[in-house]
């Protein structure tokens, strides 16, 4: 099933990212996360794709694994890093051998070690021609990645809103933002998509805060910010990592609150392979 028609049901989309595992044991934990969670009905998850492909096997047999013998919806991250067009063309084949309806195309990141993103020979080096690339061969449904505090690497906001609405009238069906922590972001970026005609779903990215070391190099990377009062609380009980989850899952519980009350389609957990923290959240919320 595409997730642009789950989108359209009457009631909130709740789905959950997951990551390939390095080892069995990985695995082993991921699918007792998964287990934990289905009792929740996502509306679909998402597996990502590793920094240059990394995990290119690893993702395309997860996520048919989790359609196939668990019965989930599934989505696969595919980036445009290290592969040409013909892998790229490869891989799509294989996802779609797995009987998967839905990827969310991205440019990604730089290799491990490397600063900056360097296009592929024959490949693509942004995610619009990415998205065109895959609706010439596929009938995909393409969600494509949204930045409420704006990409690292825009000049501007405006700049970072245009290139989103391209990804869109290629072909994207809808958004998913990178993780925020202030719901002003959020609603600021849909009102100011809305203004330059673009319409399609954007679905909220939330992680729970359930380590403070962690979740400020994941912030410096993406450029997301951390409220002033909530990096407060958090830093006083900064050696109580017991606090620090339970103020992240409070935080992330009025934060999914609030948005799904002002008419957001729901919620994309960034589970981090865990199950606690998207789980506390989810009781309060259904």
């Amino acid at each position: 099933m595409k997730i642009i028609d789950v989108l359209k049901q009457d009631k909130p989309a709740f789905s959950f990212e997951f990551f390939p595992p390095n080892d069995n044991d990985g695995f082993d934990k991921l699918f007792e996360t998964i287990d934990n969670l289905k009792p929740l009905n996502p509306a679909f998850v998402s597996v990502t794709y590793g920094a240059g492909g990394s995990t290119r096997s690893k993702t395309i047999g997860l996520v048919g694994r989790i359609k196939k013998e668990i019965g989930l919806e599934s989505m696969a991250h595919l980036t445009c890093v290290g592969h040409n067009s013909d892998e790229i063309l490869n891989v799509l084949g294989d996802i779609k051998k797995q009987n998967v309806d839905n990827v969310l195309a991205l440019r990604g990141d730089p290799p491990a070690g490397e600063t900056n993103f360097t296009k592929p020979n024959n490949g693509f080096g942004y995610a619009v021609e990415l998205v065109q690339f895959i609706c010439e061969h596929f009938s995909f449904c393409i969600g494509v990645a949204g930045y409420p505090e704006g990409h690292p690497e825009s000049s501007n906001r405006e700049e970072d809103l245009f290139h989103l609405k391209k990804k869109v009238l290629a072909g994207a069906s809808f958004i998913v933002t990178q993780l925020f922590f202030d719901n002003k972001y959020y609603f600021d970026f849909v009102t100011s998509l809305r203004k330059i005609g673009v319409d399609v779903p954007v679905i909220p990215g939330i992680m729970p805060i359930v380590n403070l070391k962690q979740i400020k190099r994941f912030t410096k990377m993406c450029g997301a910010t951390i409220p002033h009062d909530l990096m407060v609380r958090l830093e006083e009980v900064q050696d109580d990592p017991e606090s620090v989850c339970q103020i992240g899952i409070d935080h992330a519980a009025n934060q999914c609150r609030k948005l799904l009350m002002q008419g957001a389609p729901g919620i994309h957990f960034y589970t981090l392979n865990r199950s606690r923290a998207t789980l506390s959240v989810l009781e309060r919320l259904v």
